[in-house]
């Protein structure tokens, strides 16, 4: 008798949001712009200081690979920024960052492919789906109503949801006790290692995509880490025998 596919033995989806479902460089890098300009409030050297810290190439309005806006939360990078701004670290000033970064990425989102065909395919196909991402959730649920997931969302998680920032497993375990299914149950599916060491650290499917920031240059880092590699989440339907 033939294996049972792997998709028979899944009963939710779990997706990373950005460069999984967004087009990190087109969305957040004029975003980012928009964003670290507003703060240093015409201050040239101020914001020059913003970009060198977010490691940003101004000329091309993307992020190098080494930055840590690309994987993180504003809570993680937020302490370089208040360095810079001379203000305190803390909540007040992420409420501020995650603000301004909600309006900016809603004004410059990106999707990759068409996310709302997709995710009508899988929950069409019996999959209940989520987004986990080190965005704010606030930012996450107005991407997802600007691309028309909101109808195929059974959860909707960001880095200040409770369930702690990936990689951290709380996501991926939230998710599961949400759906009311064992971890294994659940795939995550994400262009970061961050994503992937979640889905391991919690005993779920790991899923990776090339279609991140760094693209096919992450292949190598992934592979260790990843139960499927894939070039896009175009990819997952077959993957699952959809």
């Amino acid at each position: 008798m033939p294996p049972e596919p792997m998709g028979a033995t899944l009963r939710g989806i779990l997706f990373d949001k950005d460069g999984t479902l967004v087009d990190f460089d087109r969305t957040w890098g004029p975003a980012a712009h928009a964003v670290m300009v507003a703060l240093s409030g015409g201050d040239r050297d101020r914001l020059e200081a913003l970009m060198r810290v977010s490691h940003y190439v101004e000329a091309e309005r993307r992020f190098a690979a080494t930055s840590p806006l690309i994987a993180g939360s504003s809570a993680g990078y937020g302490p370089l920024w208040a360095e810079v701004l001379g203000r305190p670290a803390g909540p007040v000033l992420y409420a501020e960052m995650d603000g301004l970064f909600r309006a900016a990425g809603l004004a410059a989102l990106t999707p990759i492919g068409a996310p709302a065909t997709l995710a009508a395919t899988l929950t069409g196909g019996g999959y209940a789906l989520g987004i986990a991402t080190n965005d704010a959730e606030a930012s996450a649920r107005a991407q997802c109503a600007a691309l028309g997931l909101t109808p195929h969302m059974a959860f909707v998680a960001g880095y200040d949801s409770g369930h702690g920032a990936k990689p951290e497993p709380g996501m991926v375990t939230a998710f599961a006790d949400h759906l009311g299914v064992a971890p294994s149950r659940i795939a995550m599916v994400g262009d970061s290692p961050y994503d992937l060491i979640a889905a391991r650290a919690a005993g779920a499917v790991a899923i990776a995509v090339l279609s991140g920031p760094t693209g096919r240059d992450a292949h190598d880092a992934m592979v260790p880490l990843a139960d499927h590699v894939l070039d896009s989440v175009a990819d997952l339907p077959a993957l699952l025998g959809l």
